[in-house]
C-alpha cells in the first residue's frame, strides 16, 4: 500500500496579508482566488508559484507576476554574521513591541498590521516578529518578520523566508536591517531548518548588494499578487503627471483614489491638482486648497503679520523687529545678546540663520536681502521644535522635530555614517529629506570633535545638523499622544485668530506635555505625509469631503 502524501496547509495569516504556499495548490484557479481574495486593507502575496503563466491565465485582470528577484541563503554552506552590540535584537513579546512595529510600518508607508496580531503572534512556531532597539533608550529602530515554512506550509524542504523588513527612518544607527537579517538567520538555523528566501525588488541595487556579500543568492522563484491600489505602481504605468508630482501631493491624490474621489494633476511643475467627487471639485496645492481663503493664506505668508496678530490675542510670541537701516537693529541686539534672523516671507528654513550675535548681524542680512524690511530679527528661544497640525480647527498630529544625530559603530566614517542615515530617509520620505554635506554639518562635526573621515568610535552620537528641519534630515517624534490640553488649546485656538481651516503651527515648548510655549510662526501648506504615524492625510480628505468617511477602509484597497 502507498504512503499517502500528507496534505499541505495552503497559506498563513501574516497580518498585513496571507502568504499563500502555491505547491499545497492543485487547482491554479483555487490558487488565483486565494490571492484575489484579500481582507480589506490586507495584501496577500503567492510563492513558489510552479506554473505562474497558467495561473495568471485564470484571472488575469486580477493578477500579476510581482517584479522582484528571489534570492536564497542556504544554511550548510553560510559563514554566519555578526550583530552590531550598540543594540539588540530579540522577539517582540510585550504589547508595546506591537505598537512600536506597527508605528515603524506606518512610517515607511508599508500595509499596516494590527498590534494585536503582532502581540498575539508571539508564541505562534510560524510567525515571528523580531525587533531591534537601542540598547540605552530601549527605543525601537527596526523590525522583521519571518515565516517558518515547515511549521506554516508542512513544507518537505524545511525552508524559510523574512518578510517586511523596516527600519525606522528616524533611527540614528547604521547596519540595523543588516543585523536583523542576520539574526532571523540564526533563528531559522537554530529550528534546524535548510534555507531562508527573501524578495528584493530588482532595481533595488543597495539592497541586492548587501544580500549578495552577505551570501544570497539569486533562485528562480516566482511570486503572484493581486492588482489593487496597494501593488498598483508595481503592474502599472503610472499616468506621467502623477508620477513626477511631490510626495506630498502623491499622498493626498493616493487616499482621496482609494475613496473613489476623481484627482486631476493640473500643474505638475508646482503640484496643483484637483479633486472631485458628488459634482464638486476642489483645487489644491500639496494640502493648501480653496478652503484656505486669501487673506488668511497672506497672514501666515508674512512672518510680521503673523506675530502681531496672535500678539494681539494674547498668544505668546517671541520679540521681532522688522530689520532696519538704523539703531533699532543694535537696541534690539543690546536687549538678547543672540537672534534668530530670517526672510520676513519665507518657508522650509531657507535663509534662516539662529543664534547671530551682534557683531554678524549685517553680514547675515545682507545674505539674506539687501532690502531691511523683507527681514525680521526675533529673539532666540529656547525649547524642542513643536510642530502641530490643525484640520478644521482641530488637532490631529504633533510631532517634535529634533537635528540628526549619526551613532558610530567604530568602522564607519562620519560622512559614511551621515550618508547612510541620509539616503534612509530620502528612500522613506521620496528625497524630501536629506543631510546635506555643508559648512553647518562641517562645523557641527569640527564642535564634537571629530573631522568628517574620521571614524565615530562605537556608541559615539554625533548632532550633525543645529536647526532641526524635516528638509536637513530632522528627526519627527510623534507626540500627539502626550500634548497637552493646554498646547492643543493654543493651537485650535491660533487657527481660529488666523481663520484657516488647514494649518501646522510652529511651536517652541520644553515639551509636548508643557504649558508652556511660544509660537513662532504658521504654515499655511504643512507637509501632511511629514506625520506619518497618524492619519493626518486620512483627515485632511475627511475635511474636504466628508461624504467619503469609510469609503477607503471599505474598498479592500487599503494603505
Amino acid at each position: 500500500m502507498t504512503e499517502k502524501k500528507p496534505k499541505l496547509r495552503e497559506s498563513v495569516d501574516c497580518g498585513w496579508g496571507r502568504l499563500i504556499y502555491g505547491p499545497a495548490f492543485s487547482d491554479y484557479r483555487k490558487l488565483a482566488e486565494a490571492v484575489y481574495s484579500e481582507e480589506q486593507r490586507k495584501r496577500n502575496i503567492a510563492i513558489y508559484v510552479e506554473e505562474p503563466h497558467v495561473v495568471l491565465a485564470s484571472a488575469p485582470q486580477e493578477l500579476f507576476l510581482n517584479p522582484s528577484h528571489v534570492y536564497r541563503l542556504v544554511f550548510a554552506t553560510f559563514g554566519g554574521c555578526t550583530v552590531d552590540s550598540t543594540f539588540r535584537i530579540r522577539r517582540a513579546e510585550a504589547k508595546k513591541d506591537a505598537a512600536a512595529i506597527s508605528r515603524i510600518y506606518s512610517s515607511r508607508h508599508m500595509v499596516d498590521v494590527d498590534p494585536g496580531f503582532i502581540y498575539a503572534s508571539r508564541k505562534s512556531r510560524s510567525v515571528i516578529f523580531l525587533i531591534a532597539e537601542d540598547r540605552k533608550t530601549g527605543l525601537p529602530v527596526g523590525t522583521v518578520m519571518g515565516v517558518d515554512h515547515a511549521a506554516a506550509f508542512g513544507d518537505k524542504w524545511r525552508g524559510s523566508s523574512m518578510w517586511a523588513l523596516a527600519v525606522d527612518a528616524q533611527s540614528p544607527f547604521a547596519g540595523v536591517g543588516e543585523a536583523l537579517t542576520c539574526h532571523l538567520i540564526h533563528h531559522f538555523m537554530e529550528k534546524k531548518l535548510s534555507f531562508m528566501d527573501l524578495s528584493v525588488m530588482h532595481d533595488n541595487a543597495p539592497a541586492i548588494a548587501l544580500y549578495e556579500k552577505m551570501g544570497f543568492e539569486k533562485v528562480t522563484v516566482f511570486t503572484i499578487k493581486h492588482k489593487n491600489i496597494i501593488n498598483e505602481s508595481l503592474y502599472s504605468n503610472i499616468d506621467e503627471d502623477e508620477e513626477s508630482i511631490n510626495i506630498y501631493s502623491r499622498s493626498i491624490i493616493d487616499e482621496a483614489r482609494r475613496r473613489g474621489i476623481v484627482t486631476e494633476v493640473i500643474d505638475k511643475a508646482n503640484n496643483f491638482f484637483s479633486l472631485s467627487l458628488g459634482g464638486r471639485t476642489v483645487v489644491c496645492r500639496e494640502s493648501l486648497t480653496e478652503m484656505t481663503s486669501a487673506i488668511a493664506m497672506s497672514r501666515c505668508v508674512d512672518k510680521r503679520v503673523t506675530n502681531r496678530l496672535l500678539k494681539a490675542h494674547n498668544l505668546r510670541v517671541p520679540a521681532q523687529i522688522l530689520a532696519s537701516f538704523d539703531s533699532r537693529n543694535e537696541r534690539f541686539m543690546a536687549s538678547y545678546k543672540t537672534a534668530a534672523v530670517k526672510p520676513r516671507k519665507g518657508e522650509k528654513g531657507r535663509n534662516v540663520f539662529l543664534g547671530v550675535k551682534k557683531a554678524e548681524l549685517k553680514k547675515v542680512m545682507d545674505r539674506i536681502s539687501k532690502n531691511r524690511k523683507s527681514i525680521v530679527i526675533e529673539e532666540m528661544v529656547k525649547g524642542k521644535d513643536l510642530r502641530v497640525i490643525v484640520i478644521d480647527f482641530r488637532v490631529v498630529a504633533a510631532s517634535i522635530i529634533e537635528p540628526p544625530v549619526v551613532v558610530g559603530n567604530g568602522k564607519h566614517t562620519v560622512r559614511q555614517l551621515i550618508g547612510k542615515l541620509s539616503r534612509r530617509k530620502e528612500e522613506a520620505t521620496g528625497k524630501r529629506s536629506s543631510i546635506p554635506i555643508d559648512s553647518e554639518t562641517r562645523e557641527c562635526v569640527r564642535s564634537a570633535g571629530y573631522g568628517l573621515d574620521d571614524v565615530l568610535p562605537r556608541g559615539r552620537k554625533v548632532t550633525v545638523r543645529k536647526v532641526a528641519l524635516v528638509k536637513t534630515g530632522g528627526t519627527i517624534r510623534d507626540v500627539t499622544a502626550t500634548l497637552s490640553r493646554k498646547l492643543r488649546t493654543v493651537a485650535e485656538d491660533a487657527a481660529r485668530v488666523i481663520d484657516i481651516p488647514v494649518v501646522e503651527i510652529d511651536m517652541k515648548a520644553a515639551s509636548e506635555k508643557s504649558d508652556r510655549y511660544v509660537i513662532m510662526e504658521a504654515n499655511e501648506r504643512p507637509g501632511l505625509v511629514n506625520h506619518t504615524t497618524q492619519p493626518v492625510v486620512e483627515r485632511f480628505i475627511d475635511f474636504l469631503f466628508p461624504q467619503s468617511i469609510g469609503k477607503g477602509r471599505e474598498s479592500g484597497n487599503g494603505k
